[in-house]
């Protein structure tokens, strides 16, 4: 069974831990794992400015205390006031001043703007449903390239900086336009979602027997050369990434939830559940998973990313919750149990990824490497977004469930 409560009481701890430490005077900061002390970096991510709003705007949602609402408008203020230029869009890195260091027009980044000003929405916040609709629609101008999909990162003029085309930044698009969707109940962002989806983990993966490549051409084929000089590159690794595979499963659970259109033949839950699979089979080490695998089901990078981890955690609970009560649990018909008994193994890996502080590491490194954890490098883009959005994950999946009809 997925316990909701359990789940609204990890939400709020991991939320905790991180207020009122991460909030600065101007904008947010990443906390160090061990220590729990700011950063002594000034530098303010777009990123990581917008993951704190979606992760205390997620525990208003679950009726958390005043503070995550004070906290979400705290980094939203900031949102608006130094990453966003008044000749559009947002910049990628500004100082604790909000002086521009990066005015880097950032797909990625644009996408989590979107994904904020949705959770704010979804949790009752003043003027952030203006914001929703607003950065749709910059989305849909500056970045949409015909396809269906967003073009990559642009210079401040909206040049394209390079022909590249990137799954993250798309796949991160999809969950801001679910995001919309349940703060908004529009459905055209769940079209949006699902027409993205439905081409990175349909169309273009059929391509590769069923597996997520990360990069393309500006045309959409596949660049399977992509950086394979420069396998641990920070944002763009070659290879195939586990922890992509799962988080895609998780979004196309939702998109099975609201009854998005544009599903493969045998449906979004079942699409979710392969990628899943080929996810623990290729990527699970028993500790966590590993970072990037290649053609051949060989690993390239065995360190173990926190992130990918608690990937496994939402998605293991949404796929859990899509499956009880049908008689559907994949391959074994168990009606969720193989979910759930995966669900219990993530999180009880999880506490290995957590610092003294709370906090959690960037990474582990693979057990041959000695196992040790890495915290993450500033300006950090981490302020446990991914680890709060598996827990709230889990405590809506649990209550859906609870309010099935038997």
């Amino acid at each position: 069974m997925i316990d909701p409560t359990a789940f609204r009481g990890r939400l709020l701890a991991t939320l905790r831990v991180q207020y009122p430490d991460v909030l600065a005077d101007a904008g947010v900061r990443l906390l160090h794992p061990v220590t729990g002390d700011p950063y002594t970096d000034d530098r303010r991510h777009l990123v990581a400015t917008c993951r704190s709003v979606a992760n205390f705007a997620t525990g208003a949602v679950a009726g958390g205390p005043d503070w995550c609402v004070d906290a979400a408008e705290h980094g939203l203020a900031f949102l608006e006031s130094a990453h966003r230029s008044e000749a559009g869009g947002y910049r990628l890195v500004v100082d604790a001043d909000g002086e521009p260091v990066d005015r880097t027009r950032s797909a990625y980044g644009h996408a989590f703007a979107l994904l904020a000003y949705a959770r704010a929405a979804e949790a009752g916040i003043d003027g952030a449903t203006t914001g929703v609709d607003a950065t749709a629609d910059l989305l849909e101008e500056r970045f949409h390239d015909g396809s269906g999909c967003l073009r990559s990162d642009c210079d401040p003029d909206w040049r394209e900086r390079e022909p590249y085309r990137g799954q993250n930044a798309n796949m991160h698009a999809c969950e801001a336009y679910v995001a919309a969707y349940e703060a908004t109940d529009d459905r055209s962002s769940l079209e949006r979602a699902s027409r993205i989806a439905r081409r990175i983990t349909v169309d273009l993966a059929a391509e590769t027997d069923g597996l997520l490549w990360e990069h393309y051409t500006e045309d959409w084929e596949h660049d399977l050369d992509y950086n394979a000089d420069e396998p641990r590159h920070r944002f763009r690794p070659p290879g195939y990434q586990p922890g992509h595979h799962l988080e895609w499963a998780r979004l196309l659970a939702l998109l099975d939830r609201y009854g998005a259109g544009n599903a493969p033949d045998h449906g979004w839950d079942a699409r979710a559940t392969e990628l899943f699979d080929a996810a623990v089979d290729l990527g699970w080490t028993d500790g966590g998973f590993a970072y990037t695998f290649g053609a051949d089901g060989g690993v390239l990078v065995p360190d173990r990313y926190g992130w990918a981890l608690a990937e496994g955690i939402g998605a293991a609970a949404a796929l859990a919750e899509r499956a009880a009560g049908t008689g559907d649990g994949g391959e074994d018909g168990d009606g969720g149990d193989r979910f759930r008994s995966w669900l219990v193994r993530f999180l009880d890996a999880a506490a290995d990824y957590r610092g003294p502080a709370g906090v959690w590491y960037e990474k582990r490194l693979s057990p041959d490497d000695g196992g040790d954890p890495v915290a993450p490098e500033p300006p950090g883009v981490e302020p446990d977004y991914h680890p709060a959005s598996a827990y709230y994950e889990g405590w809506r999946s649990g209550r859906i469930r609870e309010e099935a009809p038997e």
